[in-house]
């Protein structure tokens, strides 16, 4: 999983949260996402593994199945859809990862997004570009 990355958030003490990670999802090589590394939270509730974490990008992410607050809108990470407490950290990161150049229109979580991709492809490749930039690669890597 290489350019991957989940880690424990630290707390404003500085100790370790062991109940939310930061993580870095990067965008898949030959994709309009490719060279940005996406900054996602991971929080987990003291009911996992049986109900999934909710995972977040910044607000205001532009996808199509991300919500204005950040939240990942994905059938894998919704317990009454396809969440199972199997599914692993790693399977989390890659599901985001496809979702992210894969959005699915069937389940829209974010309204301008979604009519941008659906009817004016052009700008929609525009606005991904424009958060490559905003999240480079070499921006979250890292200690």
């Amino acid at each position: 999983m290489q350019g991957f990355f989940a880690r424990l958030d630290s707390k404003p003490d500085g100790s370790q949260e062991l109940m939310r990670w930061k993580c870095g999802i990067p965008g898949k090589d030959g994709t309009i996402w490719a060279n940005g590394l996406y900054p996602l939270t991971m929080e987990f509730s003291e009911d996992y593994p049986h109900k999934p974490p909710k995972c977040k990008f910044p607000a205001g992410f532009f996808h199509p199945n991300v919500y204005p607050s950040g939240t990942v809108c994905l059938s894998i990470l919704n317990e009454e859809e396809a969440w199972k407490p199997g599914i692993t950290i790693k399977q989390i990161l890659l599901g985001v990862q496809d979702l992210l150049d894969s959005p699915n229109p069937l389940s829209p979580a974010q309204e301008d997004a979604y009519l941008i991709f659906t009817q004016n492809k052009p700008e929609y490749e525009r606005r991904v570009a424009q958060q490559v930039r905003q999240h480079p690669k070499e921006s979250l890597l890292g200690p």
